[in-house]
This record gives C-alpha cells, structure tokens and sequence, in this order.
C-alpha cells in the first residue's frame, strides 16, 4: 500500500489558484492519506479538509482586495504591514463562520508548518494542536517584518515559509511515497537572494533571534531545493504537480477581484483538464481514493 500526500504552497492572494484546485477536490471526493501545508496554503488546506468551499474563494476573491488589509490602514489598526488579525478574526471568524473544530480530534492526518523563533527551525502542528480562534493558523501566515510575531501555547511563531516554502520534505519524512504537489508561482519562476535591505530589517527587527535572518538570507536556496526535489518526484512518476497554467499578475498582499477570480478558475480547470490523470494517479496502490 502505498501512502499519499497533499502539498500545498502558500502565497498569500497568490493562492486563489489553491483555492480553485482545492474546489475541484473536494467536488470529486479525492482525500490524502497525509496533508501539508505552509501560510495561506494551511488555512486553505484546513478549509479543504472540512469541505469549506465559501471561505477560500470570498478571501481571494473579494476580501483581498480590502484596502483596510494592508498598507496605512493596517499600520493604523496594528502597527504593522498587514492587518492579520483583521482578516482571521473580522472575515475568517465573523463573516465566513470557519470552523476548524472537526479536525481537532486527530482523525485527520494533516500538519501546518510555523516557524519557531526561539527553537530557531520550523516545526510542524497538527490537528489536534489547533484552536477554534484560529490563532495558529494565524501564525502559520505570519510573514516576518510584514506582521507581529504570534504568541501560541508558550511559543513565539512566525510563517514556516522561512524554510519550508513547499513542505514536500516533510510529506517525505512522513512515509509518503505518491505527492499531489500544488504551487502558485510560474513554471519558469526562479527564486532570487533577498535584499540587503531585507537582510538588514530581519537583523534589526529579530535582533533576539538571529536564526531568523540568517535562515531568510538562504530561502532562496531552501526554495529551489524544494523545487528540484518535486521535479525529480515528477521524473521518476511519484508526483503530480500543479501551478498555473496561465500567468495571472497578482501581488501577494492585496487583490484585483477579477484576476483573483481568473486565477480561481485557472486553479479549477487545471486540476479538471487532467481529471484522467489524477484518478489513474490514485488509484494506481488499487484503493479508491
């Protein structure tokens, strides 16, 4: 018997794709003997878990493109670049009424990556470690500079994206053996160093954690290590990887409603023009996933 696993990216607005493939997952019944996800893509990845079509979609497609978001507003309503606690507790919680409690009894087996600061690493929770509140999965999208470190259970956490921008170490470490693999940037996308202003934030803002700077400088490396490895999962007929078919610009931050919902249906129609493929894919141990 082979084990399964469920990869997702993150990418902040980016992940309308995500939300679009997950959509079409959950349409056709398709489940994961392990799930994985980093950022945007652990929120999407617990909605996807609990069949929660609504939330994902009206977060790419239309909250993102608040201006109360990011910016000014949200340096005035929480001191920092993106207004995080606006958007889990005022459209998470209070407009779309997710709820994560099903997952909280382990039956599930999935795992959200954050980062955390004072063990220097990232480190993976899963389902039973996460709250109704929401505030893990906060932390979970918590980019540094950008937002306020998260105070969770003891820990100080930051965006696991620091190292584990595509988790598909992790699925490995798990025992999976067969990857769908979902990322949001171009096929040609090549990550580049940081800046040295980037650098020079990190060192000042993390001056009590200099793993934090020092594990950013080399994301680009972590990065394209984790791409090479999908590619060579591909190669050898182990993995299924979808990313856009079409290039659609969006920031990370902030959305364009119509291009959000162009990427959505992008993420849709991608996973249904290789319909075939994926149920060929998961059937191949002889169960019927």
């Amino acid at each position: 018997m082979t084990k399964t696993a469920l990869v997702l990216e993150g990418g902040g607005v980016r992940g309308a794709y995500t939300a679009g493939a997950l959509a079409w997952l959950n349409d056709n019944n398709i489940t994961f003997d392990y799930n994985v996800g980093i950022s945007s893509g652990a929120v999407f990845l617990c909605c996807y878990l609990v069949h929660d079509k609504h939330t994902p979609f009206n977060m790419t497609c239309y909250y993102s493109s608040s201006p109360d978001n990011v910016g000014i507003r949200a340096l005035v309503r929480e001191g920092y670049y993106v207004a995080y606690k606006h958007v889990f507790n005022d459209y998470l919680l209070a407009k779309e009424h997710l709820d994560i409690t099903p997952l909280m009894s382990g039956d599930i087996d999935l795992e959200v990556g954050v980062y955390d600061l004072e063990l220097g690493k990232t480190v993976w929770y899963s389902g039973k470690d996460l709250d109704p509140e929401l505030v893990l999965l906060r932390a979970a999208c918590s980019l540094p500079v950008a937002s306020a470190i998260v105070e969770y259970r003891g820990r100080k956490l930051l965006d696991g994206g620091i190292t584990k921008m595509i988790p598909i170490e992790r699925a490995i470490e798990k025992g999976c053996d067969k990857f769908m693999v979902i990322t949001t940037k171009p096929k040609d996308y090549v990550r580049k160093p940081g800046s040295k202003m980037v650098d020079l934030m990190m060192r000042a803002m993390y001056k009590d954690y200099p793993s934090v700077a020092a594990d950013y400088k080399v994301r680009h490396l972590n990065y394209n290590k984790q791409v090479a490895i999908i590619n060579e999962l591909v190669e050898e007929g182990k993995c299924l990887h979808f990313l856009p078919s079409e290039t659609v610009k969006v920031s990370r931050y902030r959305g364009d409603s119509e291009k959000t919902k162009k990427l959505y249906q992008i993420g849709y129609t991608d996973m249904e023009a290789r319909r075939e493929e994926i149920f060929a894919f998961l059937k191949e141990d002889g169960t019927d996933k």
